[in-house]
């Protein structure tokens, strides 16, 4: 598949002319109302190009996507639940603000969204995190569920479901049916993913639309062996040193 027709903008803050903005390749946008992706700035593109670069060093891989998974909790974050709260100041004065209610848990997609754990524990510490393992039957081609670890009370908690590429979504969308029959709301779930085919999404936001994904980019598509393009290869492999 080629390059062809995918979207690009000038890319910087609007008090700079259009003249002096590179143009880009950015993420292709969709219509379905729970799917949230990461505004196209500079910096989140430059951080794409990055860890996309045949040629990148492991070591700038991990560091470079352990940024845009900062992003992407961080974003994360945003939707969950909020109560009003007013406090007093050091200087004696009040400010009402607000606090976030109930309790969360990251739950990875092993073993490539074990990568994005870290992420999640330098915003939310002490979290709980559990942990699905989904792996394709080479008989039948479906995904097949070998292990699952959850908190205990996981069906009381809003999940944070955590795996880098969205290619079909097999897996993914195999996880969210186990959190499901764990008695988690779909509306619980926050899905993070940093590269997504419009395939994926197409299929995860029509089968769940009370669950909020939460994108880096969205790709131009899949291949003929439903790889995702541009894409970045096998993340797992990338961020562990493994092949």
């Amino acid at each position: 598949m080629s390059s062809e027709g995918a979207p690009q903008e000038a890319l910087g803050p609007d008090y700079r002319n259009e003249s002096d903005k590179p143009k880009a390749t950015i993420s292709k946008k969709v219509e379905y109302p729970n799917v949230t992706v990461l505004p196209q700035t500079p910096q989140l593109i430059s951080l794409l190009t990055m860890i996309r670069n045949r040629d990148c060093t492991r070591s700038d891989f991990i560091f470079y996507s352990n940024r845009i998974i900062r992003l992407l909790v961080e974003e994360g974050l945003n939707h969950l639940p909020v109560t009003p709260k007013k406090i007093t100041t050091p200087v004696g004065r009040t400010y009402d603000g607000v606090a976030f209610e109930g309790k969360i848990c990251g739950i990875s997609i092993m073993r490539a969204g074990e990568s994005m754990e870290q992420g999640l524990r330098d915003c939310c510490r002490s979290v709980r995190i559990g942990k699905i393992l989904i792996q394709r039957d080479e008989e039948t081609s479906k995904p097949r569920l070998f292990y699952q670890k959850l908190p205990q009370d996981v069906k009381e908690r809003v999940c944070l479901l955590l795996d880098p590429m969205l290619a079909t979504g097999g897996s993914a969308l195999m996880a969210v049916e186990v959190l499901k029959k764990q008695g988690v709301p779909e509306d619980k779930i926050l899905f993070l993913n940093l590269i997504a085919s419009p395939e994926g999404i197409e299929n995860f936001a029509k089968q769940f639309p009370d669950l909020r994904i939460i994108t880096a980019f969205i790709d131009e598509g899949l291949d003929e062996h439903n790889y995702i393009v541009p894409g970045l290869g096998d993340f797992g492999d990338l961020y562990f040193g493994t092949s």
